[in-house]
Order: C-alpha cells, then sequence, then structure tokens
C-alpha cells in the first residue's frame, strides 16, 4: 500500500486525517494549535476517538507507525462503508418516474373532477 493514499481519507468534514500528525498527536509532539485543529477534527467521531485512546495505550512506541497505518486503513473501509451505505439509500435519479407519478396523479384529479360534476 502506497504512503500517499493515506493522505486521501475525507474524514465527516472533507478534510484530510495526516497519519504524519496522527502520530505526531500520539507522540505529544504536536504544538498545542494544531492539536486543537486535529482534536475538532476527531471529536465526533466514536470510531476515530476510540482508536486513538488505544494507541495512547502502546507501550512500544517503535510498532506504533504500523498500528497508525493499520487505523488509518481500517478508517478509510470504515467511511467507505458509510458512503455506500449512504448510496444505496438514495432515491434513484429518475425524471420520468416523477413524471409518471405526476401525470398519474393529475389523471385521478380529473377523473374525480369530472365523477363528481356528471353526479350532480
Amino acid at each position: 500500500m502506497k504512503n500517499a493514499e493515506f493522505f486521501e481519507i475525507p474524514s465527516r468534514s472533507d478534510e484530510d486525517i495526516d497519519p504524519g500528525k496522527l502520530l505526531a498527536y500520539l507522540n505529544d509532539e504536536l504544538p498545542d494549535s494544531e492539536k486543537q485543529d486535529l482534536e475538532r477534527l476527531i471529536a465526533g467521531d466514536h470510531f476515530v476517538n476510540d482508536a486513538i485512546e488505544g494507541l495512547k495505550n502502546v507501550k512500544d512506541k517503535k510498532k506504533l507507525q504500523s498500528y497508525v497505518n493499520q487505523l488509518h486503513l481500517e478508517l478509510h473501509n470504515h467511511l467507505q462503508k458509510k458512503k455506500l451505505r449512504r448510496e444505496q439509500r438514495k432515491l434513484p435519479d429518475h425524471p420520468w418516474i416523477y413524471f409518471t407519478i405526476l401525470l398519474i396523479l393529475a389523471i385521478c384529479l380529473i377523473g374525480y373532477i369530472f365523477i363528481r360534476q356528471n353526479i350532480h
């Protein structure tokens, strides 16, 4: 897997989660302003929060980069599944279906008015 692919993973706010920045955050090497930006970025996602809490508890810091890469891959898969589910729930965009429904409703309305006038 290429490292460039790690930088293409969007978060919910369409911002990138930089694995290098994530690693620096876990090692307490980020300046406060960048630290706050990263915390703001991950604040709303329980999946990322849980993963970061788990990474903070890693004792062997040498393996931390491989854990971050694995986390990033799993995050990518998680976001892809969410995107796929959202696209599956989306109504198909076929204008002829809407036209047909409106036509049927119009015919029903005209039929109702016609019958109502002929009864009286």
